[in-house]
C-alpha cells in the first residue's frame, strides 16, 4: 500500500535530539516506503575571504556539517536505510524550508530536545513550521513514533479540517485508531455570567468532533470523539498521554509573509509539552 509521505527531509544539527528524530524517521519511512534526505546547515561566512585562507575557512565552516552527516551515514548503515545527505549554507530555517521545496519533500522531520526546564522548541523549529509549505513532524527526544494510536485536535476551522483529513488518511492507510478532541477554553466568569453561552460552545464542539468521527468511520477508521474543558494545550497534551497516543496531529494557521513565522500559541505549546511526536499539517 502506497504511503502518504513519499519524500522525507530530516534536519540534523549534531544534537542527540536530531539524531533521535532521524532514527525515528527510519521507522516512518519503513511504514511509508519513503525516500529520506538528511540536511545539515552551516551559517554563511560573513567575513572577508581574501583576508584569510579561503580553503581553510570553508573547511572549518563545513566541519560541523561534515561531522553530523558522517554520523547520519553511520546510523543509516546500521539501520539498513538509504539516506541522501546534503550540507547547506545560510540561515538554518530558510535553508531547510527551501530545500524541502527544491526536493519536493512531503514531510520535514525535526527533533526537539529536553532540558532542565522542559522541552526546548527553539526558534528554528517554530520558523520552519512557519515557512514550510509542507507538513512538519516534531519528535521529542525521548519519544517514539507510531501510527497505531493517532490523536487529532480540532476547533472546526479550515486549518483543523486539513489536520483531521490527514489524521484520518494516516489511520486508514496504517490501520490505526483515531481519537478526536476539541477543547473548550472559556474564562470562569463566563460560566457564572452566561452559562447558556458556554453550553452552546460545548454543544458546537461536540458537533465538530462527532462529524469527524463519522467521517473517519465512513473511511473504515475506528474513532472516538471527546470534548474537554480547560487550557487547550494542557488538556490536549494530558489527553494524548492518557490515551497513549503515538502521534498527535494538529493544524497550522495558513498565514503568509512574516506572520507565517509565528505559530499559534496553542500549537507551539502543545509541541512543547506533548508526550509524543506532533505532526503539524499545512
Amino acid at each position: 500500500m502506497m504511503g502518504i509521505y513519499r519524500k522525507i527531509l530530516v534536519a540534523v544539527n549534531g544534537s542527540d535530539a536530531s539524531f533521535h528524530a532521524l532514527t525515528e524517521s527510519f521507522r516512518l519511512a519503513g511504514s511509508e516506503k519513503s525516500w529520506i534526505t538528511a540536511v545539515s546547515v552551516v551559517p554563511a561566512y560573513e567575513g572577508e575571504l581574501e583576508l584569510a585562507g579561503t580553503r581553510d575557512i570553508m573547511a572549518a565552516l563545513r566541519k560541523p556539517c561534515d561531522v553530523a552527516l558522517s554520523k547520519v551515514k553511520s546510523l543509516a548503515e546500521a539501520g539498513r536505510m538509504l539516506v541522501k545527505t546534503v550540507c547547506e549554507e545560510g540561515v538554518v530555517y530558510e535553508r531547510i524550508a527551501d530545500l524541502a521545496d527544491a526536493e519536493n519533500s512531503d514531510l520535514i522531520v525535526l527533533g526537539a530536545r529536553e532540558g532542565g526546564a522542559g522541552r526546548h522548541l527553539g526558534n528554528t523549529t517554530s520558523r520552519v513550521i512557519g515557512l514550510s509549505r509542507t507538513d512538519v513532524l516534531v519528535i521529542p527526544e525521548h519519544s517514539t513514533i507510531g501510527l497505531g494510536k493517532i490523536m487529532v485536535a480540532t476547533d472546526g476551522s479550515r486549518f483543523s479540517h486539513a489536520a483531521t483529513d490527514r489524521a484520518i488518511e494516516l489511520a486508514r492507510v496504517h490501520g490505526g485508531m483515531l481519537t478526536v478532541i476539541s477543547v473548550v477554553d472559556v474564562p470562569p466568569e463566563l460560566h457564572a455570567e452566561s452559562p447558556g453561552t458556554v453550553d452552546k460552545i460545548i454543544a458546537r464542539a461536540k458537533e465538530i468532533v462527532e462529524a469527524v468521527r463519522v467521517e473517519a468511520q465512513s473511511a473504515g477508521v475506528q474513532a472516538v470523539a471527546t470534548v474537554a474543558e480547560g487550557e487547550a494545550h494542557e488538556v490536549i497534551a494530558a489527553r494524548a498521554a492518557k490515551v497513549g497516543a503515538e502521534l498527535l496531529v494538529m493544524g497550522s494557521h495558513g498565514r503568509t509573509g512574516l506572520r507565517r513565522l509565528l505559530m499559534g500559541s496553542v500549537t507551539e505549546n502543545v509541541i512543547g509539552n506533548a508526550p509524543c511526536p506532533v505532526l503539524v499539517v499545512r
